[in-house]
């Protein structure tokens, strides 16, 4: 006869009796979903694990420090039953059956009366697994749900309770793979994405047809900034009932404007949502094998936009502070005034010699390496073609790797 199936359901225990009978290892995994439950658990077991202990002393649940007594279900809604003799936890079964108390048993799950499944929880789904009397096959179906919801690669839309609004997400360095879990999960349910050239490309082509793809690069400016137009657009989309994606390369709050974008949302009363991303400061250099800091080396890093030339009175940074550090100088947008870069650290005391590593496109395909030092980089950098974006790393910590 083929085994019966269970009827799943979910229980809703926040501020109702749960009795837990044990205090070993079942118990002390099955807690913690319980109390995220709510439920107001009264633990009986003459002994328990540390960590079950500590619930109990930070007032999570009450223990009482005695076996089981007929009786204790009383008042129970939901029971477990995980104490190491076979007959406390028949009895207790039993009691559960006679009060009409659904009943987890550890060590014997035909006679139970419900089965835990195998969970997970992302985003507000809770994923649930029964295979009868095969707990591992739960647990790795349950572990291919979670993964594929986390990545993005399952996605489960909301239908009910969505909310127009912003998330300014940073969508890393380039390689689709070094979005966060959370980036990657709000772009598969957004209803429009406004997408910077530099951010992972290869993500939108995964997007379902009636999302609405905008390159921040082609909205029309007309007599507005560039970064006014995107505001702009950004507000529009979102009251108009959308879900928006601002997706961005690196970091937002790295050179990437997103404080202006957060605070135009803000100031036109639109909800916006910042998920930092992997900064290309930091990951490019890794990706071409170079710590930005070392034991022994670099215990200092410091990140700067090359984007406005040293000797431009535009510019806010303190070149001869910089040129003083010993640490590690990170150059983001410095590919076309390297040059001037370079003369200008020199001039203020690095040494020539100073090793310099030119990395393009990198965690891309494309990603080379150009090295060179402060003396040559300019030279370097005309000869190999280098182009934008390219991550510029001025320090010892060049060598590291090839030492």
């Amino acid at each position: 006869m083929p085994e019966q199936p269970a009827y799943p359901v979910g229980l809703r225990l926040t501020g109702r009796r749960v009795l837990v009978l044990g205090g070993g290892t079942v118990v002390q995994r099955r807690l913690p979903a319980l109390l995220a439950a709510g439920a107001d658990v009264l633990l009986v077991a003459p002994e328990v694990t540390p960590a079950v202990e500590a619930m109990a002393e930070a007032g999570e649940l009450v223990w009482r420090r005695r076996g089981y007594r007929p009786g204790d279900l009383e008042g129970a809604w939901y029971a477990l039953v995980a104490t190491d003799d076979p007959a406390v936890n028949a009895a207790a079964s039993a009691e559960a059956e006679e009060r009409r108390v659904w009943c987890v048993r550890s060590d014997d799950a035909e006679a139970a009366t419900a089965w835990t499944p195998a969970t997970g929880r992302v985003d507000g789904v809770t994923v649930a697994v029964l295979t009868g009397r095969d707990p591992r096959r739960s647990a790795a179906v349950r572990d291919g749900v979670v993964e594929a919801l986390r990545d993005g690669t399952l996605t489960a839309p909301r239908h009910r309770g969505r909310h127009p609004g912003v998330a300014l997400v940073g969508g890393g360095p380039g390689d689709p793979d070094l979005i966060t879990v959370r980036g990657r999960r709000l772009l598969a349910e957004a209803d429009v994405v406004i997408a910077d050239r530099l951010g992972p490309r290869d993500l939108l082509d995964e997007l379902p047809p009636h999302v609405e793809v905008v390159d921040a690069a082609k909205i029309p400016y007309g007599r507005a900034m560039a970064q006014e137009a995107i505001n702009e657009a950004l507000v529009e989309h979102a009251r108009a009932g959308r879900f928006v994606v601002r997706l961005k390369g690196g970091d937002p709050y790295v050179f990437g404007r997103g404080g202006e974008e957060a605070a135009a949302l803000a100031a036109a009363g639109v909800a916006v949502t910042v998920v930092p991303g992997v900064t290309s400061a930091i990951s490019v250099p890794g990706a071409a094998g170079i710590p930005v800091t070392h034991r022994g080396v670099a215990h200092e890093f410091t990140v700067v936009s090359g984007h406005v030339a040293p000797d431009d009175p535009r510019s806010l940074v303190d070149w001869p502070a910089l040129a003083a550090l010993r640490g590690t100088l990170v150059l983001l947008m410095a590919v076309e005034r390297i040059g001037a870069i370079a003369d200008t650290l020199v001039r203020h005391g690095r040494p020539p010699g100073t090793p310099v590593a030119v990395v393009q496109e990198g965690t891309m395909a494309g990603q080379r390496r150009v090295d060179a030092t402060l003396a040559t980089v300019a030279r370097r950098v005309a000869e190999e073609g280098v182009r934008p974006p390219a991550v510029i790393v001025v320090g010892d910590v060049v060598r590291v790797a090839a030492g």
